[in-house]
């Protein structure tokens, strides 16, 4: 616990620290900003750097031992059930906030040319076998589930003839301890990390707030999120089952967060989510392996459920419609598919879904993304936290409840 304490005090130093560098940076320096942008860039690169190599060999032998025991489909069975669940519960939780919140408006802006935006799902799954095998690891380093494709199937493999695949199966297993070391590692250097993100982020918001335009947006999804992840959420697991006290659970979770909120990639937060997992909540591998791989990919939950309200915000701001619970129901069910369909985009999830919910709206609102442009990376951090702290508490209640927990 130590250990990870110390890892999660370094990123708020490094987030505290960047953040206060962002802020006092001038804005209008191009040479500053074009510095920025690339420096973000190479921290959202570093945090990614061994999400791939851990996915692969964690999920292989953990597809491997899951089957000896006969757990695999249960786990997976298991997994998708609390997804659904948990998805239903954030969304409800949007409509709460949207119908009992008074509604907020935003002036009235000039919108750019509607761009076309979508999440494309049939080559979602495509793409989960291309027509080379070795392609998947050419890939663009974004869309990780073919990976995970990949590696289920040479589990599954490592079942057949024991003879010829134990040294096989003794190799996957060191490089899976190999990696996650190598990322415990990279968890540990995150907070250096951190001051560039958070620089980068803080210059973003500082320059959002001078214009005096979002303010009210800003305010109500920043505490509806901070509610949510904090303590709606903990609530909701431990009530799901688990029997450990919620905020027992929380004690490690800042790391995730401010990983998840500053970077806003999920695909960055991925080894955190590995490192906190065993280090914090005593998940054992075999479980991890299985649960971050699907939250992180289908339950992008807090993503859809932050482009729901601020689409809801459009409509208030440019129409004089009243929606009616039956609309907002109907967002609702909208946003509740689109969470699933979010795997191409683990680095703008919230804003790619909201256009998505703007160009189907059918309303006259497929402008609406455009209009919130300025603040898309603050929805985009938003959505990230949610999803990040959705895999976090998942991970745990499953383990805990399947028996692959043990307590710290």
């Amino acid at each position: 616990m130590l250990i990870v304490m110390n890892v999660w005090v370094k990123l708020l130093i490094g987030s505290v620290l960047g953040g206060l560098l962002g802020w006092f940076l001038p804005s209008d320096n191009s040479t500053i900003v074009g510095v920025l942008v690339w420096l973000q860039e190479m921290g959202i690169r570093i945090g990614r750097y061994m999400s791939a190599p851990m996915l692969v060999f964690s999920l292989t032998i953990a597809v491997y031992e899951l089957r000896q025991d006969g757990f695999f489909w249960r786990l997976v069975f298991h997994t998708f059930l609390v997804i659904i669940g948990t998805t239903l519960f954030v969304m409800l939780a949007g409509i709460g906030v949207i119908y009992l919140v008074p509604a907020i408006r935003i002036p009235i802006l000039t919108g750019e040319q509607v761009a076309v935006v979508s999440l494309n799902p049939l080559e979602n799954i495509t793409d989960l076998f291309p027509s080379n095998m070795f392609s998947v690891f050419a890939g663009d380093g974004v869309y990780l589930f073919p990976l995970c494709v990949f590696a289920f199937f040479v589990g599954m493999g490592l079942s057949y003839e024991r003879t010829f695949t134990k040294p096989v199966i003794t190799l996957i297993d060191a490089l899976s301890h190999i990696f996650y070391y190598i990322g415990a590692f990279f968890a540990e250097i995150l907070g250096l990390v951190m001051i560039v993100l958070g620089a980068y982020w803080a210059f973003q918001y500082h320059a959002v707030l001078q214009e005096d335009t979002f303010r009210d947006i800003i305010l109500l999804l920043g505490v509806m999120s901070a509610v949510l992840g904090f303590a709606a959420l903990p609530l909701f697991f431990y009530f799901l089952g688990g029997r450990k006290k919620p905020w027992a659970v929380l004690r490690g979770s800042p790391g995730p967060a401010l990983t998840g909120f500053f970077s806003g990639d999920v695909n960055c937060t991925i080894p955190i989510l590995f490192h906190y997992a065993k280090e914090s909540l005593g998940v054992r591998r075999r479980s991890s392996a299985i649960t971050i791989p699907l939250f992180t990919t289908f339950c992008r939950a807090g993503s859809a459920m932050i482009a729901v309200i601020a689409l809801v915000v459009v409509i208030q701001s440019y129409s004089s419609l009243n929606l009616k619970l039956p609309d907002i129901l109907f967002l609702a069910l909208k946003g509740f598919l689109i969470s699933f369909a979010l795997s191409r985009h683990p680095g703008d999830a919230a804003y790619t879904a909201l256009a998505v919910l703007c160009l189907n709206s059918g309303k006259g609102f497929e402008s609406g993304y455009l209009i919130l442009k300025p603040l898309g990376f603050y929805l985009i951090a938003l959505g990230t936290f949610l999803d990040v702290m959705i895999a976090y508490f998942a991970s745990y209640r499953i383990a805990k409840i399947s028996g692959f927990q043990e307590d710290k």
